[in-house]
């Protein structure tokens, strides 16, 4: 039998440099940056962070939150170039960056993947001074809710990766268990 430990989700205080790199925001008004380690999530791409994060853990509330809330101006439509409605404006081998705007704010959100978890930083830029009107209370809301998101990521990412490598026909065999005739 394999034990997993509980997931752990601790913000970071300071913003990593290598996580500031990937975005193109200059002088961005808000970060946050959240890390989750958990053994059974290891070897999950950024982008499959970034769909078990926004799709399966964030939600019909997360929509709601983005498109009503905010304004943010996402895509309805399910496609390969999009996560959740956000554009995805730059990709690299182990990080994925979101984008998405409205009239009066823009957002970017990084997924940093490693072994261990992943690393979710949030980027806001204040475009109208409504926006810091709009984004300060949803902010103390947005940093109590991400660690029972990222938390139920991780339950996400798991059923996304295996559901993947059943697909491709690579999934995990374990000889012990094989039946041979």
């Amino acid at each position: 039998m394999t034990t997993t430990s509980a997931p752990v989700v601790v913000q970071q205080r300071d913003v990593p440099a290598a996580i500031c790199s990937l975005t193109t925001m200059a002088s961005p008004d808000y970060v946050d940056v959240f890390t989750v380690t958990a053994s059974e999530a290891a070897g999950a791409s950024a982008q499959q962070w970034a769909r078990a994060g926004i799709e399966a853990a964030a939600g019909d509330a997360g929509q709601f939150v983005w498109r009503v809330l905010l304004g943010l101006r996402l895509e309805r439509q399910p496609s390969s170039d999009r996560v959740g409605g956000w554009k995805i404006a730059d990709r690299g081998d182990s990080w994925i960056r979101l984008e998405a705007a409205s009239w009066f704010l823009t957002a970017h959100l990084v997924f940093q993947a490693d072994d261990q978890g992943v690393t979710v930083a949030t980027f806001i830029r204040y475009d109208r001074p409504l926006a810091a009107f709009d984004w300060r209370p949803l902010s103390v809301g947005h940093r109590k809710a991400m660690p029972s998101l990222l938390d139920r990521a991780v339950t996400a990412v798991a059923r996304i990766t295996l559901r993947e490598e059943e697909s491709s026909g690579s999934s995990r065999r374990n000889p012990a268990t094989e039946v041979h005739e």
